[in-house]
């Protein structure tokens, strides 16, 4: 029998997903409570996308062995900033990474003078030069198969760089600007060096046609910076299999909701 859960986290205080020594993770996090609702170690553990440090999650997804534990369970142990939003079974040997289609990622960000109190732990405060159009045009050329070499570290366990971007796009909302952009798979920082350098060509810093070139393969030091991890969140995670019935947190017995 395999379980999925799906979670959301604010990544502010967390040194990102994946178990590290001597670090506060996720990870480490939904382990802990886990083995106590469980009564034992989880087995086959494992996360549809591993955010790095600063990340946000809404949408991430877990698969583990064996059947799918209470939602409340466990939040009744988790950290205040990890929520598991639903439980459910899923096909056997489901794997929440190999299995993935798709992820999606919204990076948001407040253009404006006055600096943000409210929000200052979700958005990136950007009071400088923006040309909104041409934030729009970069996002349309990042749709298709593209080598994505520039946006990720030069130091990297990656072997291969392409990546199929199947949407991308800029949402204007008065004055906060959202990227949303959904792919086969990301590389690491790939999100970020992506607004980073289309930052800069907003901000008259590089030109449109630059950007292009990039995404056939440069170097990372030809691309812009990297944009810091709290403006990021990982929002959601698509299967080809139909999406089992999850039995959200504080349901009765029984209950459950369609994804």
């Amino acid at each position: 029998m395999t379980a999925r859960l799906d979670l959301e986290y604010d990544g502010t205080e967390f040194a990102g997903w994946a178990l590290q020594p001597g670090r506060r993770t996720v990870e480490a996090e939904l382990r802990r409570a886990l083995e106590t609702v469980l009564r034992a170690p989880p087995q086959a553990l494992t996360v549809a996308g591993r955010t790095d440090a600063g990340v946000h999650a809404s949408g991430q997804v877990v698969s583990l062995a064996g059947p799918p534990p209470s939602p409340s369970s466990l939040n009744a142990l988790l950290p205040a900033d990890v929520a598991v939003l639903g439980s459910a079974q899923a096909p056997d040997g489901f794997d929440a990474r190999a299995d993935a289609r798709s992820r999606s990622y919204v990076y948001r960000v407040l253009h404006r003078r006055a600096r943000q109190a409210l929000e200052r732990r979700r958005v990136l405060w950007w009071p400088r030069r923006l040309d909104r159009d041409l934030l729009h045009a970069c996002a349309a050329l990042l749709p298709g198969r593209h080598d994505f070499t520039a946006f990720t570290p030069a130091e990297t366990l990656h072997r291969h760089f392409r990546r199929t971007v199947l949407a991308a796009g800029w949402d204007e909302q008065g004055d906060e600007l959202r990227f949303t952009i959904e792919a086969d798979a990301f590389l690491r920082h790939m999100n970020r060096a992506l607004v980073g350098t289309m930052l800069e060509v907003a901000g008259g810093r590089r030109e449109l046609a630059a950007f292009e070139a990039l995404l056939a393969g440069a170097p990372r030091e030809a691309a812009g910076f990297t944009a810091p991890p709290h403006g990021l969140c990982l929002t959601a995670v698509r299967y080809v299999v139909p999406a089992p019935r999850l039995t959200p947190a504080g349901a009765a017995t029984g209950s459950s909701r369609s994804t």
